[in-house]
């Protein structure tokens, strides 16, 4: 059983933006966002951490709502344009570490959470997935919480949280379930 307190106090420490401890029940799986994985994302089959590795959404669903709590957690940083894919990318690498560190907390505590984050992993130089071999770091990789169907945004409205909040603001969000 986590400390709630021993945890939210640690949190308070780090660089987040927001977080809330929400119910997997409360998350909406959805077809179509697994469908703009297919037909947008350039990582579509290519990585463990991506669709159709993770398996079907209905699989994903079951998974995560296998779980009694979750953590969201989320950040934010500015860029000179937010246009710029490169630039607004490069912050992603910061919010992974923020993830990592709160893993770790949990971690402390005896809890082994279930993570998704943003990533299409980018731990391996080239994912094994692409060679019909097993992941090589699976305590390493996070799903991107899409790549599991869910929508997010109708949570991030119930806790009173934006997905972008104009300007320059890069946001990012990581799931952690336990």
């Amino acid at each position: 059983m986590i400390d709630r307190e021993k945890l939210e106090q640690a949190l308070a420490e780090l660089p987040l933006f927001a977080y809330a401890f929400i119910d997997p029940n409360a998350l909406e799986f959805s077809q179509r966002i697994r469908h703009i994985c297919k037909t947008e994302c350039p990582m579509y089959g290519k990585t463990w951490a991506c669709p159709p590795a993770v398996g079907e959404v209905e699989e994903c669903e079951k998974k995560c709502k296998s779980y009694n709590n979750c953590l969201l957690i989320g950040t934010i940083t500015e860029v000179a344009d937010i246009t710029d894919i490169h630039e607004t990318l490069a912050t992603r690498p910061d919010h992974e570490k923020i993830t990592n560190q709160v893993r770790d907390l949990m971690r402390e505590q005896g809890i082994q959470p279930y993570i998704l984050s943003t990533e299409a992993c980018a731990v391996c130089a080239r994912c094994a997935y692409l060679d019909g071999l097993p992941c090589r770091m699976p305590g390493k990789m996070h799903p991107c919480v899409e790549s599991h169907g869910i929508n997010l945004i109708p949570v991030l409205e119930e806790n009173g949280l934006e997905f972008q909040y104009g300007g320059n603001i890069v946001t990012w969000y990581s799931l952690l379930f336990y």
